[in-house]
């Protein structure tokens, strides 16, 4: 896919691209340096899925779980923090990855061989302050 610009006036409409994309996938990683805008996004994608709490990062919780108006659960990774993947096994992330609910991966590189082949990666460039440069990988 085509990479594409983005600003954050944009952004819901950047999150009805991404979820349309999702055809099955269960697994999105989002791939950006601190303060890309990852979160962000996320934000916007689970308000699409009709997500109505809060959505943060769960950067010392390492998951956060929304619900979604009908019931579904959105899992929210964050793995920043992990000093090696026996952690992501020592809190069974198979359970999540392979449970059947959408998750969403912050920080997927230090996980990188436990993601599922069909995951959706989503790139995300910083051209300047307002805009983002999205380019996506299946």
């Amino acid at each position: 896919m085509q990479p594409f610009v983005t600003g954050l006036e944009d952004i819901r409409e950047t999150a009805q691209k991404i979820c349309k994309l999702l055809d099955g996938r269960k697994i999105v990683a989002l791939y950006g340096n601190m303060g890309a805008g990852k979160t962000t996004l996320i934000k916007a994608i689970c308000r699409e899925a009709g997500v109505e709490d809060s959505v943060t990062s769960p950067t010392f919780a390492l998951v956060n779980e929304y619900k979604t108006s009908d019931n579904r659960t959105i899992c929210h990774f964050d793995f920043y923090r992990i000093n090696s993947i026996a952690e992501a096994y020592d809190f069974g992330y198979e359970e999540y990855f392979y449970g059947g609910n959408l998750c969403f991966v912050e920080w997927p590189e230090m996980i990188e061989e436990l993601l599922p082949e069909n995951t959706l990666r989503i790139y995300i460039k910083v051209l300047d302050d307002n805009r983002r440069e999205i380019s996506m990988s299946f």
